[in-house]
């Protein structure tokens, strides 16, 4: 079958084959069951856990939590005994510790509960089966370290490292296959040596130290509040494109890089601008609802789903959690979804441009700070101006922006983020803070010691408690309350209402990185205040109005120039940004350099302790070798598509227009028309094979020329390859509008984003 053939048979089967439908949940009678009571019917909670185990070994196990003291052999042989009970009841056979490498995805090692006991008789050995799982096997398991990415930290010949139980975050099982299910237990991977080798690690030291801190500024500042702990809540909203597995699966480079390297824009795609919030495809609205329905029983409050900007691409976002709990989440609602999507023959694509022309996928991270009382540390309540508490937490968010823009411009970097941060569809490479008209002249009042104006406009609105009443002047609809705060879409870093949305995170990469340099980078600025404070009050046992006024006025002063309330895209905020010192890091082989500057470094590692200097080298060794890995894969993909697929294409319409042409001549026909487009069409094929030669040459170079200067090797891939992938695309992109659709070997983009 030819290619031509096998994407019409692709797009009938689109069309026409078999739809998924499962049954929701029921009751007895027959009624649904509520979504409230699906919820977390596959998770361990701590509910199920105290119902399970003796009280005094729950109790031991919640004071282990709470890090009052470890874990002893009693207690972890209990709580395994009890989950593998309750796992086993669910169909489980196997158990597996879930961890975070350094690699953007999740990892897993399946070991069954099967366990065999032999006795020796005069007869000989004899096998007893029996079903087991001990406390040492809950606590760790031990994968091959030097096969994951260690910077260096891990060779072949030292290969140990350890998955260690998360307590923080609870067991749960899924679906296996036939019919059985498998026990997940969350964990950390180190090295032999201690040092972390995953994502979730950092995350974990760097939610402690940050409740420390930021219980010390409250207990501070208000002596009467007792906090204790201090919570980092997150909220991802992940965005993804969904296309047919049949046409996924005649694309190599979807299939190798997860981006398409070649394929032009459809007369139509999102410039209508009705997709977004548009009517949900039949076929995607049942994978995304079977998606909710597996999120469920995973404890996954999963709140809201819609259509996005492009063609095919779709958003969930769940309800807010505590950070490690939702970093856990969102890697597993990925999981599902991909598992979901094959259901429905569906594949998820995940990369942050997988088309060309049309807009990228991020991972909105809503990022704020909540106390052990249940109070938003960002809620800015009814009159701002006046709760102190929430100001300085505001500028200590500000401060860590200012002094640390260049490592949140790291935790974003990747080759496949390039591609979308900065055009016209994501935020800018420049980390700036958007908090709107109305906390800006909060800011701006307060150093200015004078009244915050009125933002009421009487003939339209009224000034409400907590925000303004809108009047729609029609009369038969209700008054709505407006935030303080608009939405500027444009900025990397925003204020939106009782939290910080940090947009410039990329849809494929996992939060923990991300999230884990936000919170080092606040808790060093909420230190520096907490140090002026006590300076600015003296001896004084906690800081009068005056004193905390003071040090607001202060840092109001110092981070004036990270506020930007404009267009993020526009050219005059790239000059603006430059007078007034923000960084524009536009690589991320650039960007990867900031990592270990003095600086920040010293931040990471001496001030808040999070990384040790190794750990923070490896880190950066590992980001430098992704990036040259992927721009290769990408290279050498391409390169494949271009000489097996589309010169061959162009060659044989060439060879059907020339003898069409030739036998056209020989009855005495005019064949002016088929002359021209192959007259037209030379150029183009010489372009390609000309670009696809630069492309083989370049790439080869980047493969000989490997250095041990990982950032040097990731430099070149930026400078020399990259844009020779970005020139072989445009010349191939050139010659599918001028080779007939039959000879095109690829599906084009009209089959892959209008098929669904």
């Amino acid at each position: 079958m030819s290619a031509y053939e096998l994407r019409k048979s692709a797009l009938v089967k689109a069309a026409t084959g078999e739809k998924r439908e499962i049954e929701y949940p029921r009751k007895a009678d027959g009624k649904a069951r509520y979504p409230s009571e699906i919820y977390g019917e596959n998770v361990f909670t701590l509910k199920t856990m105290a119902k399970a185990l003796p009280k005094p070994i729950f109790s031991s196990f919640l004071k282990q939590r709470r890090g009052r003291q470890n874990l002893d052999k009693t207690t972890a042989d209990s709580i395994a005994h009890a989950v593998r009970v309750w796992a086993m009841d669910r169909g489980t056979t196997h158990y597996t510790h879930w961890f975070q490498p350094q690699t953007g995805t999740t990892a897993e090692k399946h070991d069954a509960f099967l366990s065999l006991l032999s006795s020796f008789t005069p007869g000989g050995e004899e096998v007893t089966a029996i079903d087991q799982f001990s406390g040492s096997q809950l606590l760790q398991s031990e994968p091959d370290a030097s096969s994951f990415p260690s910077g260096g930290m891990r060779t072949t010949f030292e290969a140990r490292g350890y998955t260690i139980w998360d307590t923080s975050s609870s067991m749960f099982v899924q679906s296996g296959p036939n019919g059985t299910s498998i026990l997940y237990i969350p964990s950390v991977f180190i090295s032999y040596n201690g040092d972390a080798l995953d994502e979730k690690t950092g995350l974990l030291r760097s939610n402690e130290v940050l409740s420390r801190a930021a219980s010390d500024l409250v207990n501070l500042l208000e002596p009467e509040a007792h906090v204790s702990h201090v919570y980092t809540t997150l909220g991802t909203e992940q965005e993804f494109f969904l296309v047919d597995r049949t046409m996924y699966a005649l694309r190599p480079d979807l299939k190798l890089t997860g981006r398409t390297l070649v394929g032009q824009l459809p007369p139509r795609h999102q410039q209508l601008e009705d997709h977004y919030f548009g009517r949900i495809p039949t076929r995607v609205m049942r994978a995304i609802s079977e998606l909710e329905l597996e999120c469920l029983k995973l404890g996954i409050p999963i709140k809201t789903r819609h259509n996005e900007v492009a063609p095919a691409q779709f958003e969930v976002a769940p309800i807010f959690e505590e950070a490690s709990v939702a970093v856990d989440h969102n890697l597993l609602t990925m999981d599902v979804l991909h598992k979901v999507a094959h259901r429905h023959n569906l594949r998820v694509l995940y990369h942050e441009k997988p088309f060309k022309g049309v807009n990228g996928s991020g991972k909105h991270c809503n990022w704020a700070l909540s106390t052990d009382r249940g109070e938003n540390l960002l809620d800015p309540t009814v009159r701002p101006e006046t709760n102190f508490r929430f100001v300085i937490f505001l500028l200590a968010v500000l401060r860590a922006l200012q002094e640390h823009a260049p490592l949140l411009r790291v935790a974003i970097s990747s080759s496949s983020n390039e591609h979308r941060l900065g055009a016209q569809e994501a935020p800018p490479a420049i980390i700036s803070a958007f908090l709107g008209d109305q906390l800006n002249e909060v800011l701006n009042a307060i150093e200015e010691n004078r009244p915050i104006k009125n933002f009421s406009v009487p003939q339209f609105q009224t000034i409400k408690v907590g925000g303004t009443v809108l009047d729609v002047k029609v009369a038969a609809l209700p008054h709505i309350t407006r935030d303080l705060t608009d939405r500027n879409r444009t900025s990397p870093f925003a204020f939106t209402g009782n939290k910080f949305e940090f947009r410039a995170v990329g849809s494929k990469q996992s939060p923990s990185f991300p999230v884990t340099v936000l919170n080092c980078a606040v808790t060093s600025a909420i230190n520096e205040i907490v140090g002026e404070l006590r300076t600015q009050m003296g001896s004084k046992s906690s800081p009068s109005e005056e004193d905390k006024l003071a040090v607001i006025r202060k840092y109001i002063k110092l981070t004036r120039d990270v506020r930007f309330e404009g267009d993020n895209y526009s050219a005059e905020w790239v000059e603006e940004a430059a007078r007034r010192g923000l960084p524009n890091i536009k690589s991320a082989p650039e960007a990867f350099t900031y990592l270990i500057k003095d600086k920040h470094m010293n931040m990471l590692t001496t001030d808040t302790g999070i990384f040790s200097q190794g750990e923070l080298m490896s880190r950066y060794h590992i980001l430098n070798e992704r990036y040259a890995k992927d721009i290769i894969i990408e290279a050498e993909t391409l390169k494949t598509i271009v000489g097996q697929q589309i010169l061959p294409a162009a060659f044989e319409y060439r060879k059907t227009l020339a003898e069409s042409a030739a036998a056209l001549k020989v009855v005495g026909v005019e064949a002016e028309p088929e002359v021209r487009i192959l007259n037209e069409l030379t150029p183009q094929v010489v372009t390609l094979q000309n670009r696809y030669e630069s492309l083989a040459k370049a790439v080869a170079k980047l493969i000989d020329e490997e250095s041990e200067d990982s950032n040097k090797h990731a430099q070149a891939a930026y400078d020399n390859v990259a844009p020779v992938i970005a020139a072989v695309r445009d010349a191939a992109d050139a010659l599918e509008t001028s080779v007939a659709d039959k000879f095109w070997p690829l599906p084009k983009y009209t089959e892959l984003l209008l098929t669904i």
